[in-house]
């Protein structure tokens, strides 16, 4: 990896690169035309090689990791594992995946639920984690929706999971982009133009406009890792 901003330097080790994480960052990969997934409708093939080093690493440095319920109803998403050498440079196990839910209707048998080595937690509404038997830790934020802000509190502030990472999809990164709780988004653009009919976009009815400013610009394989910060 060529770090190309802020200072250009050579053979850059990601975990490095990315090991000053905020309280919450969003990282995600696309097309240069803006899609964030692949002509089979999946993340997996944008980014090659590149994009899963990165992947990997920013789930190295994570302690909890943020996913949206319609991901987890792919049932493509399975528990976090760590490779040997970032298990050692972490020091211990991955950090666990916590699915945010509004509707609690998830696969329960699912391998993201019965056999994680670091549990998975589920965030929900009160009213729904009252109607239903949920059989992992939940953490209920908001009477009939989700309160974003309040999950987020509590996760760091009653779990200890002080540094977050959100990988999408699209509804969950919109929604905590406009709740002003992202602190940065590592943007990880694949060199493909996709076009046709199965396109996503990054982000997903974002109420307004949200300035950034670039932190860092690298580049592996192609691939252009940006790290863009809310400007101010």
């Amino acid at each position: 990896m060529r770090r190309l901003l802020p200072e250009p330097a050579a053979d850059v080790d990601p975990y490095e690169a990315y090991a000053d994480a905020p309280a919450l960052r969003i990282g995600m990969v696309m097309s240069v035309d803006g899609t964030v997934t692949d002509a089979e409708g999946w993340t997996d093939g944008l980014g090659g090689d590149a994009d899963f080093r990165v992947f990997r690493t920013l789930r190295a440095l994570a302690d909890a990791i943020l996913v949206g319920a319609a991901t987890v109803r792919t049932g493509r998403l399975g528990p976090a594992r760590l490779r040997p050498d970032l298990r050692a440079r972490r020091g211990g196990p991955p950090a666990p995946i916590v699915v945010v839910s509004r509707s609690l209707e998830l696969d329960w048998t699912l391998p993201l639920f019965t056999a994680a080595e670091t549990p998975t937690i589920v965030v929900t509404s009160r009213a729904a984690a009252a109607a239903r038997d949920v059989p992992v830790q939940v953490v209920a934020a908001g009477e009939h929706d989700v309160d974003l802000a309040e999950a987020v509190r509590a996760l760091r502030e009653d779990l200890g999971h002080e540094r977050l990472l959100c990988e999408g999809g699209p509804a969950l990164a919109t929604a905590l982009i406009g709740a002003g709780l992202a602190d940065e988004l590592c943007l990880n653009i694949a060199p493909a133009l996709l076009g046709g009919a199965r396109h996503t976009r990054l982000l997903n009815g974002l109420p307004g406009e949200v300035a950034l400013d670039p932190a860092a610009l690298y580049l592996d394989e192609g691939v252009l890792f940006v790290r863009y910060r809310p400007a101010g």
